[in-house]
């Protein structure tokens, strides 16, 4: 016997076609979602790469800027050390000339005049007070101050005379000079 199929043909062909389709489309969507799940993990990696370089670089930042601060410690440190020797160098250089100071004040101090007091007044300054048995005693200290080497400038400040004595107390500045030092006297070339 013949069979004869009474279904109609075009829908299960209908039928089977679109189940292919809904497998295939499947397929597809798995394929894709792989693929993007794929994609989203390179990039992932890639980010995760990134911010541990980031992170190892501001590590290797802070170490440097440690060391900067370090640095610039110790170059605070050396110019205080260099400042420091340069003002012991100059003291150094300037010891004589105390030395000179007072040859020179107490071979240019006439008779009749004495100092009570001796203050410098700034780097190059010098304020001498004293006591003389008369004006032109002051007038002669004040001359042979100025033709010296090392005192420039003589200049009379205050004279006054004591009222019950024959005495005048006097201020007198004077600027002090350092003449070149003679190499004789400083055989180290130490100035």
């Amino acid at each position: 016997m013949t069979r004869i199929n009474l279904l109609p043909w075009r829908e299960t062909h209908r039928r089977e076609k679109n189940n292919e389709f809904y497998v295939v489309l499947g397929l597809c969507m798995a394929i894709a979602a792989g693929i993007g799940f794929g994609g989203y993990k390179f990039a992932e990696d890639k980010v995760d790469f990134q911010t541990q370089r980031n992170a190892r670089l501001e590590s290797e930042i802070a170490l440097l800027q440690a060391e900067l601060k370090e640095i610039k410690t110790l170059e605070e440190t050396k110019n205080n050390l260099l400042a420091r020797m340069e003002i012991i160098q100059q003291l150094q250089g300037q010891r004589p000339q105390i030395v000179h100071t007072f040859h020179d004040l107490a071979e240019r101090l006439p008779d009749g005049v004495y100092l009570t007091s001796m203050k410098q007044g700034g780097e190059k300054q010098l304020v001498l007070e004293g006591k003389a048995e008369s004006n032109a005693r002051v007038s002669a200290l004040m001359r042979r101050m100025d033709r010296s080497e090392y005192f420039t400038a003589p200049r009379l400040e205050v004279i006054e005379q004591d009222k019950g004595e024959r005495i005048s107390s006097f201020r007198l500045s004077v600027a002090q000079d350092r003449p070149d030092a003679d190499p004789e006297e400083n055989p180290d070339g130490l100035q």
